[in-house]
């Protein structure tokens, strides 16, 4: 159902390092106006511990700031754009975060971050996606579920990670016992946000995400929700008895969590009673906002890569080791929201970029680098990089793994260099595509989304090259934000003048760009030798399982490197 023009939603996107706010009118999908504002804490929005590499964390402060800050400023913009463009029009509000960020809250839902006895310390802030501080927790929490409840781990890919909630929490209490004694309960950034809009910050009034329950707490309807107190409790008695001050029920994002509070319409300048609608994962309402549905896999690169398919809730869909999830309506209700990623992509060019700063700021730049690596012939540098600077997300899900970095010389350039991450990152997109196949579910389209894919075309045509397939790009710039909009409209429903369904929502304002990256036949025929290399290497060094001998990788590569060089006249 069309709406009529003058009618918007609005979708808020709080990032690694900032939030967004987006305005989307809903009848003809323009996006009116947009705006950003960055966490004022740490370094770039994030709180650091150079004792404890794992370590990041956030302060919940800067959440509700940002939000004030980039909703005045979204308002502010659309008067001046758009014409009699007035707030009223706005019919709900949705919201997407990072994840798992969870944080520990007082009984009244209060963050402990915001006691003067907790203000300082790193423990009581919210713990970002990016925390992996819990990794010897999450191999007992897979180690204990692999023996006694396997079930529980077969719908999160057979391994529990450090980036999810329960290794957090339990982190927590050995690291800190004061701060998770303190805490009454544990909240998820994407369910602390609307909670505060609507005035439900009570943990137990919360509308709890399905995204965040089931694709990182292990949360399913088949054993009652949660793991099982007991099963909690093997871990530690605390863990046990916390379970009873979480939730035990988890709603879809085209669920309203309530209306905007009196106090925050007034500090937003909207209207008291606007829906919002129950949070979700960035990449989740990311993928609805770049078009996905089944055969349709959508690729948000940014500093890490989540990748997100659906599949039809009513035909059968086998457990799928590796993944980070397979849970219902976790995207869009009647599907399966299938989630996979990559722990470190953009963070891996810009660490190159920032930190080892090869050629200096002008010819160590991102563009300065892909100009000249877009010169390079595939294997002609020799070399071949593994993408794990950042540990592991999927297949192996092993946060503890590093980065490498084969076949240096000499002679071996910065652009040589660069061109090999981009690759590495390009071979791990394409074995998490191959894993999604190996178990039934075809890719028939992939689309990018974020900053990376549109502005880096380098990159993009390596994707296509590396995968062999067609790389699309959704045509909107801010598709988490957009895809937060239209839970928002969703969750207003068509009687508030939003839509019924996400289906609806999705065909009036998401679409793609005209531009495509297709494949080079004989570019790709060399990535394929160089995969089964980077094949070698992951599994020698990322599987207990590998046999074999690596004498002939350093070899192989020389070999395709001399090739591409005589092809080259070089």
């Amino acid at each position: 159902m069309k709406r009529p023009a003058g009618t918007f939603s609005l979708g808020l996107d709080f990032g690694t390092n900032s939030v967004r706010a987006l305005l989307v009118e809903l009848g003809t999908g323009r996006e009116a106006a947009t705006a950003v504002h960055p966490y004022g804490s740490g370094r770039e929005g994030i709180l650091l511990d150079r004792a404890e590499p794992n370590l990041a964390r956030q302060n919940p402060a800067d959440y509700l700031s940002g939000t004030a800050a980039c909703v005045k400023a979204v308002l502010a913009k659309a008067r001046k754009s758009v014409k009699g463009f007035r707030p009223s029009r706005i019919v709900g509000i949705g919201i997407d975060t990072t994840g798992s960020t969870p944080i520990p809250v007082d009984r009244a839902g209060v963050p402990l971050a915001f006691a003067k006895d907790f203000k300082r310390n790193l423990n009581a802030q919210a713990w970002l996606w990016k925390d992996h501080t819990g990794h010897a927790e999450a191999a007992q929490i897979t180690e204990l579920a692999a023996r006694e409840h396997p079930e529980y781990l077969a719908k999160c890919g057979g391994t529990y990670s450090s980036e999810w909630f329960f290794s957090k929490i339990f982190h927590c209490l050995r690291a800190d016992p004061r701060v998770f004694e303190a805490a009454w309960s544990w909240v998820e950034c994407c369910d602390y946000v609307p909670a505060v809009l609507t005035g439900a910050a009570r943990p137990e009034a919360i509308k709890r995400s399905r995204c965040a329950a089931g694709h990182k707490a292990m949360f399913h309807d088949a054993w009652g929700g949660l793991p099982s107190r007991g099963f909690l409790a093997k871990l530690d008695p605390r863990l046990g008895e916390l379970r009873d001050r979480l939730y035990g029920k988890t709603y879809t994002s085209d669920v309203p969590a309530g209306g905007l509070t009196k106090d925050w319409a007034e500090k937003l300048g909207l209207p008291a009673g606007t829906p919002v609608a129950v949070g979700a994962f960035d990449a989740h309402l990311g993928a609805i906002g770049a078009g996905v549905a089944p055969g349709k896999l959508v690729k948000i690169i940014g500093t890490s890569t989540c990748d997100i398919t659906v599949w039809p809730a009513d035909r059968p869909l086998a457990d799928i080791p590796g993944l980070c999830g397979i849970v219902d309506g976790s995207v869009l209700p009647g599907c399966f929201g299938l989630e996979a990623g990559q722990s470190a992509v953009g963070d891996i060019f810009n660490w190159f970029v920032a930190g080892i700063k090869p050629g200096g700021e002008r010819r160590g730049s991102h563009e300065a680098l892909s100009r000249r690596a877009t010169r390079l012939r595939p294997g002609a540098s020799g070399l071949l990089a593994l993408d794990w600077n950042n540990g592991n997300r999927t297949i192996l899900v092993d946060q503890r793994l590093t980065g490498l970095l084969v076949g240096q010389t000499l002679h071996t350039t910065p652009e040589e260099i660069y061109r090999a991450l981009v690759e590495a990152t390009a071979f791990g997109a394409l074995t998490i595509i191959n894993r999604f196949e190996e178990y039934g579910v075809k890719v028939g389209e992939v689309v990018a989304c974020g900053g990376i894919a549109e502005k880096n075309a380098f990159l993009m045509q390596v994707y296509a090259d590396v995968l062999g397939r067609e790389m699309k790009i959704a045509r909107s710039a801010q598709t988490c934000a957009l895809g937060a909009a239209v839970a928002g409209s969703v969750a207003a429903g068509p009687e508030r003048g939003g839509y019924a369904s996400f289906a609806d929502a999705q065909a009036a304002v998401c679409g793609e760009s005209p531009r495509i990256f297709r494949p080079d036949r004989e570019r790709h025929k060399i990535y394929r030798e160089l995969y089964r290399l980077y094949r070698e290497l992951h599994d020698a060094f990322g599987t207990r399982t590998w046999t074999g001998n690596l004498h002939r990788v350093m070899k192989d590569l020389l070999g395709v490197r001399d090739v591409q060089r005589t092809n080259d006249g070089g």
